[in-house]
């Protein structure tokens, strides 16, 4: 897919595809400070899913910073060092959105699990349009150790690069009356042929994805060992009671 570089100068730079409603977003990215990448909708009842990579001091390790909004509220972050500088080379960035989780990966291996719990009272992304944005950012005032570590603008430019960006695995909405994002149109998703059927066909096999056994397994590993903030273990944000989905086990859902 050849490779995008995005610099920050004095707006938000960004890339947007049609819009989606559940898909397999992949793509590499070499990282800067205050970058990020994700799907989103606007409006105050919005949808997004955040891949944001936090700079820091000199020597301090990046963070990836990932939140989920569904129904237009978030406050669901969870944050991880991760086992590589991911500013010294590409690596690849999943999101998995189909109508029974949300997953996201890193080179393959599963790091966070947002599961389909409308009956239990959690909103979860499935009935609005999303699309893909890439930009750099100055998130100053909290980004960086609780914004004790303010942009250095003698640094700038400051340039991130994407490449092998991949959302050919996506159910694609498309407006009644011009093919854009309206409220008013219909979804499109991908099929493949069911062997010896004549023309019957199935749903994708990614609409299908749950997490197995093994994956579950490398979740907790990444869990343990690399997630430095969960907001549903953050009793000082939340001192009476956590969000409802903080309460459902996680491999449970």
């Amino acid at each position: 897919m050849g490779r995008r570089k995005m610099r920050w100068m004095d707006g938000w730079p960004r890339c947007s595809l049609a819009d989606r409603v559940v898909a397999r977003l992949r793509f590499t990215v070499t990282a800067v400070d205050f970058c990020t990448a994700g799907i989103c909708t606007g409006g105050a009842r919005h949808d997004e899913v955040d891949f944001e990579f936090l700079g820091n001091a000199s020597g301090e390790p990046y963070l990836l910073h990932t939140n989920i909004f569904s129904d237009g509220r978030g406050e669901r972050e969870q944050q991880f060092a991760l086992w590589f500088d991911p500013t010294r080379g590409f690596h690849t960035y999943t999101i998995l959105w189909n109508p029974h989780s949300i997953i996201l990966y890193v080179d393959g291996v599963p790091i966070r699990v947002f599961a389909n719990n409308a009956a239990a009272g959690v909103p979860f992304p499935a009935r609005q349009p999303v699309r893909v944005f890439a930009s750099i950012w100055d998130a100053e005032d909290w980004a960086t150790q609780g914004g004790r570590v303010r942009t250095d603008w003698n640094s700038a430019p400051f340039v991130a690069t994407y490449r092998r960006y991949n959302v050919t695995n996506a159910c694609v909405w498309e407006d009644e009356e011009d093919g854009g994002g309206g409220n008013g149109g219909r979804v499109r998703c991908p099929t493949t042929a069911v062997a010896g059927s004549g023309r019957r066909r199935r749903a994708a096999a990614w609409m299908a994805q749950r997490m197995d056994w093994w994956s579950w397994m490398t979740l907790s590993w990444v869990r343990m060992n690399y997630m430095v903030y969960d907001y549903c273990a953050d009793r000082r944000r939340f001192p009476h009671e956590f969000p409802p989905e903080c309460a459902i086990p996680i491999g449970r859902s």
